[in-house]
């Protein structure tokens, strides 16, 4: 055998190379990519995503607040991501721009299969909230007017002022198709407002009804009224992971790690994480590990 014996220069250099080893190992792993959208509810998704496939012993590369459905999805089919928070009624409606559908189960069914067929794209388990459109208003609005469901804002609509943006009054899912299934609908006034700004109208008294979506943190932080939607006009918009084919086969922990965070988001769950956000001023990153690590699946932290 040849001589095995190490220089002092020899073994320094062995050590330095076995303590880069992981570093460089680490840097050049596959690193899942996740995206959102760029609002709040969907910055807190993304993390829960990112943390709970880091728990599952991946390496995560976070792309989040990319933008609109259409950013999202062509980062998506481009494999710039490989998977983010979706909406059942947004996938149905702007992606796939299918007339509305009003059954949960018939919506999810829908973008599944046409997203699998058009695009190899998965639709994971989708979670029991529902970030649907809604009109909300006040306490006091609400007893003075009479106001708990759409049939009564149809009715009472011109004596009201809402406080919308555009494309609220321009999309056949928004003002149109309300006036078209219910009737009605006709308000005294429409202002345009920021959409960030549209709670802050509504309770300084500027307007007497907001759109709004079912999962708002400050439906509950202000005590608003959520108007019954008594026809079942609106469709439903369940959030689900969407996740590439070839990322799933990559990375084969994907579904169960993100299905097992699905059935604890429920409405109540989302408004009061996205008022920690918007509210209180909390990092998503910090809500979502609260959450899941509260939860148990981050472990006990």
């Amino acid at each position: 055998m040849g001589d095995v014996r190490l220089t002092r220069g020899h073994a320094m250099l062995v050590l330095a190379g076995l303590a880069l080893a992981p570093v460089a190992c680490a840097r050049g792993a596959a690193a899942i990519k996740v995206g959102s959208k760029n609002f709040t509810e969907e910055l807190v998704l993304g993390e829960m995503y990112a943390q709970l496939l880091e728990h599952a012993g991946y390496h995560v590369e976070r792309k989040l607040n990319l933008g609109s459905i259409q950013v999202a999805m062509g980062a998506l089919l481009r494999g710039d991501i490989d998977l983010y928070p979706e909406y059942t009624g947004t996938a149905l409606l702007v992606q796939l721009h299918r007339p509305p559908l009003h059954d949960r189960r018939a919506v999810y069914d829908a973008v599944k299969t046409a997203y699998q067929n058009q695009y190899r794209l998965t639709w994971l388990d989708p979670a029991p909230m529902n970030d649907t459109q809604a009109l909300a208003t006040t306490q006091s609005v609400s007893r003075f007017y009479g106001l708990r469901s759409l049939s009564d804002c149809a009715r009472e609509a011109p004596r009201l002022r809402l406080g919308a943006v555009p494309e609220f009054t321009a999309r056949p899912d928004g003002l149109p198709g309300l006036q078209k299934a219910y009737g009605g609908f006709r308000f005294a006034k429409i202002v345009y407002v920021d959409i960030g700004l549209k709670y802050k109208a509504l309770t300084d008294g500027d307007v007497d009804v907001v759109i709004a979506f079912g999962t708002d943190g400050q439906i509950d932080a202000e005590h608003l009224v959520v108007l019954d939607d008594d026809k079942h006009f609106f469709p439903p918009y369940a959030v689900a992971p969407v996740v590439r084919d070839d990322a799933l086969a990559k990375f084969p922990k994907t579904a169960a790690a993100l299905n097992s965070v699905a059935p604890l988001l429920t409405d109540a769950v989302m408004r009061h994480l996205n008022w920690r956000v918007d509210g209180n001023k909390e990092d998503p990153a910090d809500v979502a590990r609260d959450f899941l690590t509260r939860a148990g699946l981050l472990g006990s932290g």
